[in-house]
């Protein structure tokens, strides 16, 4: 979908735009488990405290991947182009 996006919005925005869908779908799935407000506001530091540390280890891998392989990728993405 991202990829989509793209043909017609700036990359900045499709960015932001999947991470501020993915916030949501988190927090709307971590919500479902709570039997009220209160419940969740108890928890609320730890479950952002788990999908930010997640989230870092995610990213982390990938941009070392990239790093890694970064001659190879940026060659298949400008064949892309």
């Amino acid at each position: 979908m991202a990829n989509q996006q793209l043909k017609q919005a700036e990359i900045g925005k499709v960015s932001a735009s999947m991470m501020y869908g993915t916030a949501r779908f988190n927090t709307s799935l971590t919500a479902s488990g709570f039997g009220s407000a209160a419940e969740m506001t108890a928890q609320r530091q730890k479950f952002i405290d788990y999908f930010v540390k997640d989230y870092r280890l995610m990213l982390e891998e990938h941009v070392d991947d990239y790093i890694a392989n970064f001659d190879a990728y940026m060659k298949l993405a400008r064949q892309v182009d």
